[in-house]
């Protein structure tokens, strides 16, 4: 067995050993997307100088008045002639600032009576106020988003302003998962009292379903080396091939030796981790291969800790790994044993307590937690008030 973090490591590593493949989406089809190139401005925000405010706009050589209105600048409809040093010209907030202008007045500060402009009692006048400048927010050339930029509403907010249309990301990750077991019925038909409805398949593609993902389902696969040789084969043009059940040791366990029967490089087997120790990583063709346990929290947490982070490498994030959180225990847990453990947990205004049974086929339990706690081996036993760590489960 290998320690978590090496195995995440190591799993990580051999995402970042394949070539970035870019596609380019429309700015709408981006979003939650990573980029995959350096974004830079294609023209000047403002392009000229603005009015911030609905007012008058003069020239700074005159900020006592009187002025004369010659005209109006609306947004969108500037006016075309210049303005001198004793004339205003009535704006609106977004207007192009005219020829010889540099100063808005705000029009609660001032008295006007037909063409003629007064600067009201008190109001004490600054140089270039109220004006966005030209380029103030991002000039032409300039670099807005750098590559690694996970694509939020405002990041495609400004792409567009910055005069795009689409951004260059990621290819799509596309994602084949495999679920085996003679135990599993398709969901909602009846079962006997040795079946149970294949729950694993739909629980992890919600899971592991983001933008610029691709999940498809293989069905539920007999534990038969031809039916798993048939779907392995089936699935390698994705590049992530996910399989669920049979990477322990028993009889019925075909997964790894069906890999190995089938070319596949096997990078590391068996992660000293609770729930989840059959866990398996490798490379198969061009897919990289990620046997899961068969047990539904097992699958789940070894999906959040490795399944999760590995699509996220793919996507472009520089930070797949899930980050641990800290929180103070609520009740006490006793000694952990030498297996890093990840106990299913709610939080609460006092802190965060375990729930249920710590059994990994216990789907109850995994509903109705938050978080794991996570228990590092050997960890001492730990009273109500102390710290843990913890991860977030959505």
């Amino acid at each position: 067995m290998i320690a978590l973090e090496e195995a995440q490591a190591r799993l990580l590593g051999l995402a970042a050993a394949r070539p970035v493949v870019i596609e380019h989406v429309s700015l709408i089809e981006s979003a939650g997307r990573f980029l995959a190139e350096d974004i830079a401005a294609r023209r000047n925000q403002p392009a000229a100088d603005l009015s911030a405010m609905d007012g008058y706009a003069v020239s700074a050589a005159n900020l006592s008045g009187p002025w004369k209105v010659i005209g109006e600048s609306a947004a969108g409809n500037p006016f075309p002639a210049p303005c001198g040093q004793g004339e205003a010209v009535r704006i609106f907030t977004g207007a192009v600032l005219p020829e010889g202008a540099d100063t808005i007045i705000m029009q609660e500060d001032v008295g006007r009576e037909g063409e003629h402009l007064l600067l009201s009692a008190g109001v004490a006048l600054r140089p270039g106020q109220h004006v966005r400048a030209k380029a103030g927010d991002f000039a032409d050339g300039a670099s807005i988003l750098p590559a690694g930029t996970h694509i939020t509403p405002a990041c495609i907010g400004l792409a567009a302003a910055a005069g795009h249309a689409v951004l260059p990301v990621h290819k799509t990750v596309s994602i084949t998962i495999i679920s085996t077991g003679d135990e599993l019925v398709p969901l909602g038909e009846p079962t006997s009292l040795s079946q149970i409805p294949a729950s694993n398949d739909v629980m992890l593609s919600a899971l592991l379903a983001r933008s610029g993902v691709s999940i498809a389902s293989s069905g539920i696969v007999p534990d038969t080396r031809p039916a798993i040789a048939a779907a392995l084969e089936a699935a390698q043009t994705s590049d992530i091939i996910i399989t669920i059940g049979g990477a322990s040791v028993g009889d019925h366990d075909l997964v790894r030796p069906v890999l190995l029967e089938a070319g596949a490089e096997i990078d590391f087997w068996k992660v000293a981790m609770k729930p989840g120790k059959p866990l398996m990583a490798g490379v198969l063709g061009e897919s990289l291969v990620l046997g899961l346990p068969g047990n539904p929290v097992s699958a789940y947490v070894t999906a959040l800790l490795f399944a999760a982070p590995l699509i996220e490498c793919l996507r472009g994030n520089q930070t797949p790994l899930p980050q641990r959180t800290q929180a103070p225990l609520a009740t006490a847990m006793p000694q952990n044993g030498p297996r890093i453990d990840h106990v299913r947990a709610r939080t609460a205004p006092d802190g965060v307590s375990p729930i249920g049974v710590n059994d990994s086929a216990a789907l109850t339990a995994l509903s109705q937690a938050d978080c794991v706690i996570v228990r590092l081996p050997h960890a001492p036993a730990a009273n109500a008030g102390e710290t843990v760590e913890i991860l977030q489960l959505s």
